[in-house]
């Protein structure tokens, strides 16, 4: 994205801010490639056969910011780091959801026997992220926002550098310090389990 457009998303920010309505429509016009490509990347990490798609899953998150306070929003850097917070906490209130539903939430009963050939092996991996991006926020907050910037929003080490006030060399190393962590967290190499 030119330095031309970056300022062009902070100018109409600041005009949606003030209130101007036709702000917002120009902003999602000239955001909405950009959440595309977050949401695909988000998930890009689910199972093929997700029951969302990209484009549910951006227009969640455009209602979904719509309700946020867009004073709260320094530049387009802080505007996606926001819109891809909001993809994450959607893809993950929608696997509690279908987790829900496979531990019986509304569901009729089965013989013992039968449910166990039906249920599905796997282990909600989303589910598991989420929770060792929580601990990890509570250890760090700058690690897990990094984890999020990078991993879900797809931002360059040098815009989240930007974003965060720091320098890509902080960004980098800090980066691969979360990787580590949230390795040994998601494997249980950490000695506490997966």
């Amino acid at each position: 994205m030119s330095h031309f457009e970056d300022s062009t998303i902070t100018r109409l920010l600041s005009a949606w801010h003030d209130g101007d309505g036709v702000a917002l429509e120009e902003l999602m016009e000239r955001v909405y490639g950009e959440l595309e490509r977050i949401a695909a990347g988000y998930l890009r990490h689910e199972r093929h056969d997700h029951t969302l798609e990209v484009s549910a899953l951006v227009h969640e998150a455009y209602l979904r910011l719509l309700d946020q306070h867009p004073e709260a929003w320094h530049d387009r850097l802080h505007f996606f780091a926001v819109a891809a917070s909001l993809m994450r906490r959607i893809l993950i209130d929608h696997a509690r959801r279908c987790r829900y539903a496979k531990r019986g939430g509304g569901a009729i009963r089965v013989p013992l026997l039968d449910a166990a050939t039906a249920t599905d092996p796997r282990p909600t991996t989303l589910l598991a992220l989420d929770d060792a991006l929580r601990e990890l926020a509570q250890l760090d907050r700058q690690l897990a926002t990094i984890v999020e910037l990078r991993y879900f929003g797809g931002l360059t080490v040098d815009e989240i550098g930007v974003a965060l006030g720091v320098s890509a060399p902080t960004v980098t190393r800090r980066w691969r310090i979360a990787r580590g962590w949230l390795y040994g967290r998601l494997t249980g190499e950490d000695g506490r389990g997966a």
